[in-house]
């Protein structure tokens, strides 16, 4: 009898043994694959829906090639049920994750932040091509004036509104969502410039303020010169001169515009050309930049009534016509200047 239960006592030793060999094996094959690499060669996003269990994870993680051995995912929550606990959402999974990576980034909500960057210079019409095409981006039609509306202007006029700047937004938000960021941070920086502008300025309002700094945007090509730009402006627009400047005219003709300006795109009468108005256009030609709103609150003080591109970017100015005409002939037209005849020796 006592070699009977010496026998069982010592095949049960064997047999808890073998079990806790196992055990371990099967534990520190879990840890083990806890830390393997996700199958990514480059990001790959993940949409987990709501609701989504544990068995559904594992399916969509392997039917994307992300993992192998489903069962192995399976008994790691088992072992670790804290990492169960998945949100619901837009993930990006990247190479260089792990799967506990993984698991810890969908347990914490660490959804994927998207970007975009409302370029300054560019018109309402450009920028709803551009939200148009961003990627997990719900836009509304006629987004900009429902914004407009919401924040108390009834003008449906939100060229020039909106501050150009980078945005974040997670999966399908709401492109009002930003829009209302970008209208608030505009009247912000508008109502900055507008208490910090040198005196006797010859705009009665902010919004003129924002109508001449959109036109110094889209004239300027070099930053360093914004300030000279919004002082010739500046005093024009004080000796009661036309402004007489092409991106006016460029936004009046709209679509009709093809690359050229003609002699008579320059003597139709719309309200935005001003080669034919006095004074400022009706509304912004486009969305100015903070620099663009500094240089217009505190122009150059300068003598400049002109100026005339070189093509590089940056301008020529002068004080006279005469010295405008003179570089016109030299940097638009192509003439060479005249060279002063040698005296007979």
């Amino acid at each position: 009898m006592k070699k009977l239960i010496l026998i069982a006592s010592s095949t049960l030793l064997t047999l808890l043994t073998l079990a806790c060999l196992v055990a371990y094996w099967g534990y520190q094959t879990i840890v083990d694959y806890s830390q393997t690499p996700l199958s990514l060669v480059e990001p790959k996003e993940l949409t987990i829906a709501r609701g989504t269990s544990v068995n559904q994870l594992a399916q969509q993680l392997a039917d994307d090639g992300v993992i192998q051995d489903t069962w192995k995912l399976k008994l790691l929550l088992k072992f670790r049920p804290e990492l169960a606990r998945i949100r619901t959402g837009l993930y990006e999974m990247s190479p260089s994750q792990t799967v506990t990576d993984l698991l810890n980034d969908l347990v914490a909500g660490k959804v994927k932040i998207f970007s975009i960057t409302l370029v300054e210079g560019k018109t309402i019409v450009e920028w709803e091509q551009q939200l148009a095409s961003a990627p997990h981006l719900q836009l509304a039609p006629k987004v900009f004036t429902a914004v407009l509306t919401e924040q108390g202007d009834d003008s449906t006029l939100p060229e020039g509104k909106f501050f150009p700047d980078t945005y974040h937004y997670t999966a399908e938000a709401d492109a009002k969502i930003l829009l209302t960021q970008s209208y608030k941070m505009m009247e912000q920086e508008l109502a900055k410039a507008w208490a910090e502008r040198a005196p006797n300025l010859p705009l009665k309002s902010p919004y003129e303020m924002l109508i001449l700094a959109s036109i110094v945007e889209k004239e300027t090509g070099q930053a360093h010169e914004r300030e000279q730009i919004a002082g010739v402006f500046i005093n024009r627009l004080n000796l009661g001169m036309r402004l007489q400047t092409d991106p006016t005219v460029i936004y009046g003709m709209g679509e009709r515009f093809k690359g050229n300006i003609t002699r008579k795109d320059l003597v139709e009468d719309t309200p935005f050309n001003t080669y034919r108005i006095f004074g400022l256009p009706p509304t912004p030609i486009a969305a100015p930049s903070k620099a663009s709103l500094a240089a217009v609150s505190k122009p150059a003080t300068v003598s400049y009534l002109y100026f005339v591109s070189r093509n590089d970017g940056t301008h020529v100015f002068s004080t006279t016509l005469e010295e405008h005409n003179h570089a016109v002939d030299v940097y638009q037209r192509k003439k060479k200047p005249a060279t002063p005849e040698k005296s007979p020796e």
